[in-house]
């Protein structure tokens, strides 16, 4: 798949007017009442973006459900722990996952073999979040113009901290910088966006990748400098931010973030619609909307036929990716 039909892919994604619509539109479908407590287990340590956007979710999805919202941070191996509690779990809807584009690249590289998408039932794209660069405001890089001399001064001795194994989604958004810049950087893997800013802010690493919604406090702390974006436009909560095409460097815009949820195989059709109409009405609420433009993520409505095309889709293009970053052959 070429990166402008990945952008088609992503013209699914809404705004909250679609998204009450579509949660209308369902209305006579029976709706999501789980007998037991749900447990959302994500592959991440508290604090990170996949977590602050599930417990945002769980808040505003218990009234709706009229149950209670476990989530449980199962970090290690890329996604690896998390994903083994998923495939063994039973496929009843009380044990669900949060996933990002993480798992998809991770599945083409450390994790091939062990894991698939067809281990799993993909049942609701919720949001797309592009990836940025950034520093401590003290720190002499204003741009990426200036991390790339950096680089070229230095012999590519610049750390660069984000999460996950080589061939992560922010991995990938690195290694595209460098093949557009001609450049070498130094990546330094994490478990989770606060252990990234805590580097960052403690001097340990040079150069931090994440996305906004995480980060967003310490830059209107004044304690985090924005180099750049990796999207088409500037993130309208740092709209001092320059993209990388604004500094020169032509990199693939369509390299986006996604989070979404997914659960064991052999879940039934009519229960992931259920699930995913309830997860699109709780997005519709205004404290949900309030954080989501904070973050400066956008919506999807997608529910699990459109968002297992989607995983199908995006699992092409994660592969064309990592052979064009060199990662795999």
């Amino acid at each position: 798949m070429t990166a402008c039909n990945l952008k088609k892919l992503v013209l699914g994604i809404v705004g909250v007017a679609t998204l009450t619509l579509s949660v209308a539109q369902s209305a006579e479908a029976k709706d999501w009442a789980p007998d037991a407590p749900v447990s959302f287990v994500l592959h991440t340590k508290p604090g990170g973006g996949v977590d602050v956007f599930s417990r945002t979710l769980a808040k505003e999805l218990e009234p709706i459900i009229g149950q209670s919202i476990v989530v449980v941070n199962a970090p290690g191996g890329g996604g690896a722990t998390q994903m083994a509690k998923l495939r063994v779990a039973k496929p009843d809807g009380l044990t669900l996952g949060v996933n990002t584009v993480t798992h998809l690249t991770g599945m083409k590289t450390n994790l091939r073999g062990t894991f698939s998408p067809e281990d799993f039932e993909w049942i609701a794209l919720a949001q797309i979040d592009p990836i940025m660069f950034f520093v401590a405001k003290d720190s002499k890089l204003n741009s990426i113009t200036d991390l790339v001399e950096l680089a070229k001064a230095n012999g590519g001795e610049v750390n660069i901290a984000g999460f996950g194994p080589v061939g992560s989604m922010q991995n990938i958004g690195m290694a595209m910088l460098e093949k557009a810049a001609g450049v070498k950087f130094n990546w330094v893997a994490h478990q989770s966006t606060p252990d990234i800013i805590a580097a960052v802010l403690g001097g340990h690493m040079d150069v931090g990748v994440s996305n906004l919604g995480p980060t967003l406090s310490f830059f209107e702390a004044g304690r985090l400098k924005g180099l750049g974006v990796l999207g088409d436009k500037r993130l309208a909560s740092l709209p001092d931010m320059q993209t990388f095409g604004e500094q020169g460097y032509n990199v693939d815009t369509s390299w986006l973030q996604i989070r979404g949820v997914f659960g064991p195989k052999g879940m039934p059709m009519e229960l992931q619609q259920q699930i995913a109409d309830a997860i699109h009405k709780a997005m519709a609420s205004d404290s949900y909307q309030t954080y989501a433009r904070a973050a400066g993520v956008q919506d999807s409505d997608y529910g699990p036929k459109e968002y297992s095309a989607f995983i199908k889709q995006m699992s092409s293009v994660a592969e064309e990716q990592l052979k064009a970053a060199g990662i795999i052959e």
